[in-house]
C-alpha cells in the first residue's frame, strides 16, 4: 500500500506544471496503484475468509478419521472326525455241545444256564457234583462286546456265554458227562466287558481250534441258547497253537492241527477276511507263564 499516494487530488496538482502529457502519466500511475490496491485487498479477505472457514462454528478443521472395520476371515468348520467303526461278528453254529437248553445229552445237565454257578469268571473247574479242574496252559480272555450299528458303543449289562473242549478235544457234559468245566457266563461291565480265566483249547480232528460263545441282552435273558442275540466262535491264533501244541499234554491236538487251516474250515472258511481277522483272538504269552487273550466282538444291534 506504500505505492498509493495518499492524496490522489494533490499528487495530480504536483503534476500541472508539467503539461498535459505529464497529467496523463500521473493518471495511469494513479489507476495502476489503485488496481494494485484492490489486488491486495481482496488477497487479504480471500485468506481471512479461508482462516474463518477453518476455525468457525466448533470445526476443528481436522479430518474426522473413517474407521473401518476388516471383514473377519471365516473360521473354516472343522472335518468331523469319523466315527469309529467295527465289523459285525459273523453268526455261527453253536454245534453239539452247547448244553444252553437247545439239545440234550447223556450229562447231568443240558442246560447250565439255569444251573446255580455258571456265572463265573474262572471256568477251568467243574460246578456240577465234580470240582474237577481241567489241564491245560493257563488263558485269561478278556471279551470286549461292541454295538456295531453304534459307532462301537460299549453294550454294559449283557451276559456271554462261552464254552470250549479240554486240551485233549473233549467236551464237558457230553463226551466227559461227569464234568461240567469250561463253560462260564458273566455280564459286561460298564466298557462292555468281561474275562475268563481258562486254559487252551486243544484241536480235534475235522476242526480248526475255536471257542463257541453265545450273547444275551440281559442275565435274565440268558436262560436258554434260543434267546441268544448273537451265536459266534473266536478261532485262535495259529502262531500260538503251533507252539502250544508242542507242549506237554498237547500232542493229540499237535497232529491234527497240522492237518487244517482256518481258511478251510467248515465254520471261519466262508467268512469275510475282515470277519476272520476280528474273530481271530490277539494272545501274547508263552507256555509257561500263560497266555493273555483279547478279542472285541461286533454286534449289529
Amino acid at each position: 500500500m506504500s505505492d498509493l499516494p495518499a492524496d490522489p487530488a494533490r499528487a495530480l496538482a504536483d503534476h500541472r506544471d508539467g503539461g498535459f502529457a505529464e497529467d496523463m502519466e500521473a493518471l495511469e500511475r494513479l489507476r495502476l496503484g489503485r488496481r494494485r490496491a484492490l489486488g491486495l485487498m481482496f488477497s487479504a479477505g480471500s485468506a481471512a475468509l479461508v482462516a474463518g472457514c477453518g476455525s468457525g462454528g466448533g470445526d476443528t478443521g481436522t479430518t474426522t478419521p473413517v474407521t473401518v472395520t476388516p471383514t473377519p476371515t471365516p473360521t473354516p468348520t472343522p472335518t468331523p472326525t469319523p466315527t469309529a467303526t467295527c465289523t459285525a461278528y459273523a453268526s455261527e453254529t453253536n454245534g453239539p455241545y452247547p448244553a444252553d437248553g437247545t439239545n440234550t445229552s447223556s450229562g447231568v445237565s443240558s442246560n447250565v444256564l439255569t444251573v446255580n454257578g455258571v456265572t463265573r469268571s474262572d471256568i477251568r473247574s467243574s460246578f456240577i457234583g465234580s470240582t474237577t479242574t481241567a489241564p491245560g496252559v493257563a488263558v485269561t480272555f478278556t471279551i470286549t462286546l461292541v454295538d456295531a450299528n453304534n459307532s462301537c458303543a460299549p453294550l454294559a449289562g449283557y451276559a456271554i456265554y462261552i464254552w470250549h473242549c479240554d486240551r485233549s478235544g473233549q467236551y464237558s457234559l457230553y463226551d466227559l458227562p461227569a464234568e461240567s468245566y469250561l463253560r462260564g457266563l458273566q455280564v459286561t461291565d460298564a466298557n462292555g466287558q468281561v474275562t475268563f480265566t481258562t486254559i487252551f483249547p486243544g484241536c480235534y480232528a475235522g476242526r480248526y481250534p475255536h471257542i463257541h460263545f453265545e450273547v444275551f441282552t440281559s442275565s435274565t435273558n440268558a436262560t436258554s441258547g434260543r434267546f441268544a442275540r448273537l451265536i459266534s466262535q473266536f478261532a485262535l491264533p495259529s502262531a500260538a497253537c503251533t507252539t502250544v501244541y508242542g507242549s506237554t499234554g498237547y500232542s493229540t491236538s499237535q497232529s491234527n492241527f497240522r492237518s487244517t487251516s482256518i481258511a478251510s474250515d467248515n465254520v471261519f472258511g466262508d467268512n469275510s477276511a475282515a470277519q476272520i481277522a476280528v474273530m481271530t483272538m490277539a494272545m501274547t504269552g508263552d507256555v509257561s507263564s500263560g497266555y493273555t487273550a483279547t478279542a472285541t466282538v461286533g454286534v449289529a444291534t
